[in-house]
């Protein structure tokens, strides 16, 4: 079995990875199918049930990036505890190398491929005009920080500074701003701090949704995972755990409900109340997959799991790398052009999926369509034992 690593070269090779329930790389594997999905459509019209809330509120689509998130902390309770046999030089080692080596890799991903078609012609796309923030640098940093804090500090305490980022975000929100989008704290912290020509401009102005201020309550989503898996990992064999899970979750979502009437959900400010919300989802999820997926809470219920559950699997197996291929397709694509300025891929989505199915339809085809290219490799690899690690 081959384990490519990126922190040491050495280390092509590996022994077996810690055994995990297969509900954990379901769970993760769906969340990396969905994010494929939902960020390369291409269309005159986004498929509707795949838009995020245009502010305020929440769609299914809103969960796919928090559930990664909580996806990561759930590994972390099957690594973190192997990690901290190491000597506090080495941990440290590890947990920053890592970190930098994923946030690097976002960065690059956004920058690449480093030209940019204007006016018919190739520009060079100066780092002054990167940007520097993104879904794997805001990955990377949660993790950091959340391993950090699960490293040092105990139980009580982390679960104390976890409150702190929650409802610290909301005082300095409430506090030197609105909850708008160029009204609020962040923003303008973001300004200062990275400028403008390094931030998100897709919703037309400088606004970056994975900006710094918004990364502390989201670690708080990896730390919930983190928990999650922990007592999954203790207890998930019984009915107890399960009961725990599903419960907690319920439990979030309350809160989750009850702030949203003073600090609403909203996954573009990353809120806290978003936090709770999303962390109950997923930990519903969670539970309900554990129960239908572990032989111990279906000794008398027959039933067959190498379908379904396999495809997610394989996303789960190698999520970090299926999720950058999925990035570097259509920006590979970019690199040719015909006449009209076109790219194959928008040549396909426009004389293909757009002739066939018109409109959202068809947008929603063409990005099922390259995630199940994703897939392909990524099932290429599994049978081939090749799994990429950070």
């Amino acid at each position: 079995m081959k384990y490519l690593t990126l922190t040491n070269k050495k280390q092509t090779l590996s022994m077996q990875p810690n055994q995990r329930f297969t509900a954990l790389d379901v769970f993760r594997g769906m969340t990396v199918c969905f994010m494929i999905v939902v960020n390369n459509q291409s269309g005159a019209k986004a498929f509707a049930p795949l838009e995020h809330a245009a502010w305020h509120g929440f769609t299914p689509t809103d969960l796919v990036f928090p559930a990664f998130l909580f996806a990561v902390g759930n590994a972390m309770a099957f690594t973190i505890p192997k990690m901290q046999e190491l000597s506090s030089s080495l941990f440290l080692q590890k947990i920053f190398k890592r970190t930098f080596l994923i946030f690097v890799i976002g960065y690059l991903l956004s920058w690449f491929p480093f030209y940019r078609f204007t006016n018919n012609e190739w520009t060079f796309l100066q780092p002054e005009h990167t940007r520097i923030f993104g879904v794997l640098q805001r990955i990377a940093l949660c993790f950091g920080i959340a391993a950090l804090m699960i490293h040092y500090l105990s139980r009580q305490s982390v679960i104390l500074l976890s409150m702190v980022f929650l409802l610290g975000y909301w005082f300095l929100l409430y506090w030197g701003g609105d909850y708008t989008m160029l009204g609020n704290l962040q923003v303008s912290i973001d300004k200062w701090m990275l400028g403008e020509n390094h931030m998100y401009k897709g919703e037309g102005v400088a606004f970056e949704p994975e900006g710094f201020l918004s990364t502390f309550p989201a670690v708080v989503n990896v730390i919930i995972g983190y928990y999650t898996g922990v007592l999954l990992r203790d207890k998930g064999q019984s009915y107890e755990g399960i009961a725990r899970v599903l419960i907690g979750g319920v439990v979030l979502m309350a809160l989750a409900y009850c702030w949203h009437y003073v600090f609403p959900i909203n996954k573009k400010i990353w809120t806290s109340s978003f936090v709770l919300y999303t962390s109950g989802v997923s930990m519903l999820i969670i539970g309900v997959l554990v129960f239908a997926l572990n032989p111990s809470t279906q000794q008398n219920i027959p039933t067959k799991r190498n379908g379904w559950t396999y495809f997610f699997e394989v996303f789960g197996r190698n999520p970090l790398f299926i999720y950058v291929l999925s990035g570097l397709i259509p920006r590979l694509s970019g690199l040719f052009r015909f006449e009209d300025g076109s790219t194959p891929l928008g040549l396909l989505s426009r004389k293909f999926f757009q002739v066939i199915l018109p409109g959202s339809m068809g947008a929603l085809a063409y990005s099922l369509t390259l995630m199940m290219v994703c897939w392909l490799v990524g099932y290429w690899m599994d049978k081939k034992k090749v799994y990429v690690r950070v």
